[in-house]
């Protein structure tokens, strides 16, 4: 159980966004911080990362690895790809 409100940890990811993005923006994409819910973030890759064959193993091996470490080991990170079961969520904390 991850023990911080949406609101929090929608304000850590924003605030580490810039330090995890450096391997994305490396690969000349980028990542948008779209929500959290219940303990999960819903970002969306951009630029060249957007709909990559290896989008998903950019955001499990990359984005939640880092975020993991920097914010809370239980974190889960889902990439909105367009996919039906990658969708954020009606009620999610937004900006």
């Amino acid at each position: 159980m991850i023990p911080f409100s949406d609101e929090e940890i929608y304000e850590a990811v924003k605030s580490n966004i810039p330090k995890v993005s450096q391997y994305v923006n490396s690969h000349g994409g980028g990542i948008t911080l779209v929500g959290v819910k219940d303990g999960s973030v819903y970002i969306e890759l951009i630029g060249t990362c957007s709909g990559c064959s290896m989008s998903l193993m950019t955001t499990k091996m990359v984005v939640q690895k880092e975020l993991r470490a920097l914010i809370h080991p239980e974190l889960n990170v889902v990439n909105i790809d367009g996919t039906p079961e990658n969708i954020l969520p009606q009620d999610a904390v937004t900006a």
